[in-house]
């Protein structure tokens, strides 16, 4: 063998051993456990910390419908916010609960008829509706009354409501006990034209009579409501006058009675309040009254829990303006010690309160 050749295979062995034999740089050496094996690329699912539930800040309860449908071959359902079935039809409503309370279309109660009945049952309110016609729309509500010995109460929580239109192609407004009716315009709350439909599809105008044109709803100084009819929502002295809707559906128009619109004004400080005692002496025995009468339109109150009688009118102011004049009367019956003294009227609206007495002596 070649010199040269051998001297290369001793080198190449020696460069061998040396790989072999020789520990990697920087590698430490093996602790107890290290030999286990440990999973490769494991993903490691982040633990999010649980968030400490924060006081609810809204303390009004959950409010939970009670009512429910009862549709043919004894099917239930919950009844939509909305409902449209056709005049003749047939409703029954249930409200769960031992003590049910129900509020229906004031139609109901001024003309009471065999057609709407209300029974309780031991788990639960029924009412039912037979032969139905367009003066049936309306809202229909229920609710849970709670008793704590005579105290009773509405519960919030407990109650159920939806609206219901009867179509009839003869009568596309609900039925109005009047052929006209007066609305007044308040310049500090909505007025409301109440030419309800019966059809919610039927398209709806409102127009005046004179000069005769229609009044367009622009959707926010005066919208239309299909459960309400149209609103102003800003009323002025000039939207004063008569005006009537007109509404369309199946092809055949109609037209809703009319509505006399009067603006009424409203005092721009606390209501103007007097009060005048029939007498301020009295004998024992003796019947007095006291008049309380402000103008505008506010809340009386009186400090004596006595009876008291309330009426009001509407004066002429000038320029086509209104006031209303409210009247309270309180009257004591047979005068004694214990009625003498002061009696004080106070009467309140948005802009402030008054408040008026007057003396009332035993002789």
């Amino acid at each position: 063998m070649k010199p040269w050749l051998l001297l290369g295979l001793l080198l190449l062995h020696q460069a061998l051993q040396n790989a072999i034999g020789q520990p990697a740089k920087n590698k430490r050496p093996k602790e107890p456990g290290d030999n286990r094996i440990k999973p490769a690329n494991k993903r490691v699912k982040p633990k999010i910390p649980k968030l400490k539930e924060r006081d609810s800040t809204d303390s009004s309860p959950k409010v939970h419908s009670i009512m429910t449908q009862v549709m043919d071959k004894g099917r239930f359902q919950k009844p939509a916010a909305t409902l449209s079935l056709s005049a003749g039809q047939s409703l029954e409503l249930r409200c769960k609960g031992s003590n049910i309370e129900w509020s229906y279309p004031s139609y109901h109660a001024n003309f009471k008829g065999s057609r709407l009945s209300i029974k309780q049952h031991d788990r639960y309110g029924q009412l039912i509706l037979g032969n139905s016609t367009a003066a049936d729309t309306g809202e229909y509500s229920c609710w849970l009354r709670q008793c704590n010995g005579y105290i009773c109460k509405k519960d919030e929580s407990r109650t159920g409501s939806t609206y219901i239109f009867f179509a009839d192609k003869g009568e596309l407004f609900v039925p109005s006990p009047s052929y006209f009716e007066v609305v007044y315009l308040n310049p500090d709350k909505p007025a409301i034209i109440p030419c309800r439909v019966t059809n919610p599809s039927a398209k709806v105008t409102l127009h005046q009579e004179f000069p005769a044109e229609e009044i367009k709803a622009d959707g926010t100084n005066i919208i239309y409501d299909v459960k309400r009819g149209f609103v102003y929502q800003h009323p002025r002295a000039d939207h004063k006058g008569v005006v009537y809707c007109r509404a369309e559906s199946w092809g055949a128009p109609q037209i809703s009675i009319k509505y006399q619109l009067l603006y009424v004004e409203v005092p721009s400080g606390p209501p103007s309040t007097t009060i005048e005692a029939s007498s301020n002496t009295a004998d024992g025995g003796d019947d007095i009254s006291v008049l309380c009468t402000v103008l505008g339109e506010p809340d009386v109150e009186y400090e004596r829990p006595v009876i008291i009688q309330d009426t009001w009118r509407l004066i002429d102011r000038g320029i086509g303006h209104t006031t209303r004049i409210s009247e309270s009367v309180i009257a004591v019956e047979d005068f004694e010690t214990i009625d003498a003294g002061n009696y004080i009227c106070i009467a309140q609206n948005l802009q402030g309160q008054t408040t008026v007495a007057t003396h009332v002596e035993l002789i």
